[in-house]
């Protein structure tokens, strides 16, 4: 049983999950994690993997044992502070596997076959004047998939059937059917489509640079379901402005909701705003996952899916 008000709810949150939240819970909200906290005795805090939760926020209320992030990002807590402060964490892995495979397969023939822009080409008329260019096929094609976890896994099975390679890279082998290459720079070679969906850390921050699309090359594509923090965006938007690659699918920015405008002017890229979980479907299940890690927490017994920092 989580005590009444006992859980400050911090960032806005969508209608459907809203409604989940308030059929199990009575939370305080704190739209605004910048602002001051409203006074009340707190142990937990409920929010969204997309909110930078600041330090200070829980250095004014000592009394928060633990945080419940919806989402499977966790890069937004102050995980070194949670930590030293013995502050429990939990996120919502698993769940919204299908949810964001289904939007990458998407992304990956839209930006392939050019889907918006062939739709547009009709809706225009244009089809009266001149048939549609000609697009490229997935047969036959080598995908790579930087960060094999619970995603990248879920995202190879169905690729398989589409004819292609599958290659990866991680911080090690596993015990996978695919090739496994133990860098970037290796699979980027090796990878005629390469997919980010490994997690935002120190040691990926910026890992997609000039260098990687280069390799990558001019018959390159590539597909960022991961965060906006892994990919030089800088260097990105020069690569595909002298088509040094041959296009990207980005459902992620380094800044959201306000991308680099630079992005909005090309016609070699395909622009989603950071939906892959965004079905009503999955939203329900990681709300019910990160309470349910809540009532694990209040009821004393281990997380369901807690976050080891």
């Amino acid at each position: 049983m989580i005590p009444v008000n006992s859980v400050l709810q911090v960032g806005q949150f969508p209608e459907i999950m809203q409604m989940e939240i308030d059929k199990r819970l009575s939370t305080i909200k704190l739209l605004d994690p910048q602002s001051k906290p409203p006074e009340g005795s707190f142990t937990a805090i409920l929010t969204r993997s997309n909110t930078q939760l600041p330090q200070g926020l829980l250095e004014q209320i000592p009394t928060i044992r633990m945080v419940a992030t919806c989402g499977v990002g966790y890069d937004n807590l102050p995980l070194g502070y949670l930590k030293a402060n013995g502050v429990k964490a939990s996120n919502t892995p698993g769940v919204l596997n299908d949810a964001v495979c289904e939007l990458a397969i998407g992304m990956l023939f839209s930006l392939l076959r050019r889907i918006p822009e062939a739709q547009a080409f009709v809706k225009t008329a244009a089809w009266a004047q001149s048939p549609f260019k000609i697009t490229t096929t997935l047969a036959g094609k080598c995908v790579g998939i930087a960060g094999m976890g619970r995603i990248g896994q879920d995202f190879a099975k169905r690729l398989e059937p589409f004819k292609v390679q599958i290659a990866y890279t991680g911080p090690s082998k596993k015990e996978l059917p695919y090739n496994y290459y133990s860098d970037i720079k290796g699979l980027a070679q090796a990878s005629d489509v390469l997919i980010l969906a490994c997690p935002a850390s120190p040691e990926t921050d910026k890992m997609i640079n000039a260098e990687i699309l280069a390799s990558l090359g001019a018959q390159g594509y590539l597909i960022n379901i991961a965060r906006g923090s892994v990919v030089d965006e800088g260097a990105l938007l020069v690569a595909l402005q002298q088509k040094k690659i041959a296009g990207a699918a980005l459902d992620v920015f380094e800044n959201e909701p306000n991308p680099n405008p630079q992005f909005l002017s090309l016609d070699n890229v395909l622009l989603t705003p950071h939906i892959g979980s965004a079905t009503a479907e999955t939203r329900q299940l990681m709300t019910n996952l990160a309470i349910d890690n809540l009532e694990a927490f209040y009821n004393q017994q281990p997380l369901l899916t807690e976050v080891k920092n």
